[in-house]
């Protein structure tokens, strides 16, 4: 699956975000319309859809048959004051079997990517792809088969647990940038979400909530 490559006009949707603060919001889905993300499709539209658990707490259903969008903000963190990418996702039905390192095979049940502009064209841009795969392990990464300016890292893994339950993470982004794309960052001006597979033609679903930055 390509990147998802959102045209950032750089404005900074920062306001009222302090970056003082230890936590900072991308994707909560409390208080937002899905038509204020942006939206990026490279083959048919992925179906996204607010549901509300019996909690009460809003999450992100995403469904893929051979489909391939994603949700993004133009959003800069500061990495050196908030370095932690946190997400919370569920994967109800995987992707067995494929060879996710292939352009082949290049689709995932769940993804967050972060994007760093190193350039003024809508291509000069780099990313961090942090997967929830169906075939490899956490921890393992490879450079993207449409991009060398790519990283996939497995941050869940459905070898190492369980489906359908929901699991939590937390990634240092800023030391990922600089350990495997060699990039010393001090902010990023990007984040997205993608279920996709449009290379598979499987189906896959997933869940996503509560994706947030902190120190």
């Amino acid at each position: 699956m390509k990147i998802i490559v959102i045209s950032l006009s750089l404005t900074l949707i920062c306001s009222g975000i302090g970056f003082s603060n230890e936590k900072i919001n991308i994707f909560d889905f409390k208080n937002h319309d899905l038509k204020k993300f942006k939206s990026h499709s490279i083959k048919k539209k992925t179906t996204y859809v607010l549901k509300t658990d019996k909690n009460g707490e809003k999450y992100l259903r995403a469904e893929a048959e051979g489909q391939a969008s994603g949700l993004g903000r133009e959003i800069k963190i500061n990495l050196t004051k908030t370095p932690y990418l946190n997400i919370t996702w569920k994967v109800v039905k995987g992707l067995p079997g494929i060879k996710e390192n292939t352009k082949k095979g290049h689709d995932f049940a769940a993804r967050v990517s972060v994007i760093k502009e190193v350039g003024s064209l809508p291509w000069q841009k780099k990313a961090m792809n942090y997967v929830f795969s169906s075939n490899k392990k956490i921890g393992s990464h490879w450079t993207g088969p449409y991009r060398k300016q790519i990283i996939d890292y497995v941050a869940s893994s459905l070898i190492d647990q369980k489906l359908n339950n929901w699991v939590t993470v937390k990634i240092n982004v800023k030391q990922h940038f600089e350990k495997y794309l060699n990039l010393d960052v001090s902010e990023i001006d990007g984040v997205a979400i993608m279920t996709d597979t449009d290379n598979s033609k499987k189906k896959a679903i997933a869940f996503y909530k509560n994706i947030y930055f902190s120190n």
